[in-house]
């Protein structure tokens, strides 16, 4: 059997190097973290490209990402970070944390592909003794069903004897990558009591708040539910909003008068709920549960955030008649493409879900997001001519617009609000609709 009060004791020195698989939104921040607190740290990633950019010390996540450039480009300066596409190199390292995307497939179920090659991969070289830590989001039930039998099949090892396997599920968001690390909780799940006992060693050089040492199968609980729960409160605003939006009132001031009630801490509604988690959560929760269960609240929940960006749509139609424009043949400006203010991250985004319905319903969609590629420049130009705005991100550029000179540039002066940018005294001058606010026509 392997030793693991040995490698707690390396842990809890300091002295250890560790693989990082994945350097994505979870894995780079990770990666920066311990190199920073003086581990030994090679990034695996299987973009070779992205691989390259992190060896030279250039960060590939863009958006307003407070320390990542800098820790980056000091860690790989100092020879503390590495990164490669080469699993073997694995044999080198006593920990593996895992931080590879989990996304669903179609039917809602989740979609393992890059998790099981990862594990595959590194199986195929994991050296005796390792600590394998998968940070990733997966459903209840995937350590011990899916990610213990891989690794045993792969390298021939038993699980809690010659390797040992924690699930210690991120939490963090893009624009807060590295001050969530340090804040926030962590559950720490072992498979067994000593491997979470190791992890925890681990994780106290770069974590400023509570480890609760708990099992893999709480750990994987634990983290879809807190999201789930999260999702159940964005659905419950959305649908306060709606009814608003029914009988003329504001959405936002009713929030803001709910909550000086005490305990009550409404959430805020708004064009759609994007990112990796929330609208994937809810779902590998559910992938976890028991044949006797049936879900009700859960699923609903989705659908009413699901429906949200659609529901955008109807509001730039509705104020396109009001100018007496058809949606067929109209040209619309979709202002944010990122799922996030102030971010690069277009995963799952909303405004991917209104842009294909604006086409569906005949429009010309021009898009603008001053961090996502595809799509940066000046919003000036996207807008100019244009029929109606929509802005679905809270980003700064947008916030500080000139409506006045947003007027101008447009053809006719339709502005919808989908994330409470603006007052409809501010929108003075144009066809105002926003999300759970009552529409407004102020030329």
């Amino acid at each position: 059997m392997a030793d693991l009060t040995t490698l707690e004791s390396r842990l809890q020195r300091g002295d250890a190097t560790l693989a990082v698989i994945g350097l994505g939104y979870v894995g780079l921040p990770v990666a920066c973290k311990f190199a920073a607190a003086g581990f030994t740290v090679l990034g695996v990633e299987r973009d070779a490209a992205k691989a390259a950019q992190v060896s030279a010390g250039e960060c590939p996540i863009g958006g307003a990402e407070p320390g990542l450039t800098e820790l980056l480009a000091q860690v790989v300066a100092a020879g503390r970070l590495t990164a490669t596409t080469d699993y073997a190199l694995c044999r080198r390292a006593q920990v593996a944390l895992i931080a590879v995307e989990t996304p669903l497939g179609g039917d809602h179920q989740p979609d393992y592909t890059v998790l099981a090659s990862a594990l595959r991969s590194l199986g195929a070289h994991l050296p005796p003794g390792m600590l394998v830590i998968v940070e990733s989001t997966i459903a209840p039930g995937t350590m011990d069903r899916f990610v213990r039998p891989i690794l045993e099949q792969v390298s021939g090892r038993r699980a809690g004897e010659d390797f040992w396997l924690v699930h210690c599920p991120e939490r963090v968001m893009p624009g807060k990558l590295l001050a969530n690390l340090e804040s926030c909780a962590r559950v720490v799940g072992g498979m067994t009591p000593a491997a979470a006992r190791a992890a925890a060693a681990l994780y106290r050089h770069v974590v400023r708040a509570e480890l609760d040492l708990t099992d893999c199968l709480t750990a994987e609980l634990v983290k879809t539910t807190e999201n789930t729960y999260r999702d159940v409160q964005i659905a419950f605003a959305n649908e306060v909003a709606l009814l608003c939006e029914s009988v003329g009132a504001d959405v936002f001031q009713v929030r803001r008068l709910v909550n000086k009630s005490p305990h009550r801490e409404m959430h805020l509604p708004g064009a759609g709920v994007g990112g990796h988690c929330i609208p994937k959560d809810p779902w590998l929760l559910l992938a976890g549960a028991g044949d006797g269960f049936q879900a009700r609240l859960i699923p609903t929940a989705r659908a009413v955030n699901d429906g949200m960006p659609l529901h955008v749509a109807d509001l730039v139609a509705d104020g396109l008649r009001a100018v007496g424009v058809e949606m067929a043949g109209a040209r619309v400006a979709v202002l944010g493409y990122a799922y996030l203010e102030e971010s690069d991250d277009a995963r799952n985004s909303p405004s991917a879900v209104l842009v294909a319905r604006l086409r569906e319903m005949g429009a010309e969609v021009l898009i603008h997001d001053p961090f996502v590629l595809p799509y940066q420049g000046d919003w000036r130009d996207v807008v100019r001519g244009c029929d109606a705005a929509v802005v679905m991100v809270a980003h700064r550029a947008y916030r500080q617009m000139d409506l006045h000179e947003l007027r101008g540039l447009l053809r006719h002066p339709v502005l919808v609000d989908g994330r409470d940018l603006f007052t409809a005294e501010e929108a003075r001058g144009f066809v105002y609709r926003g999300v759970g606010k009552p529409g407004k026509e102020s030329l």
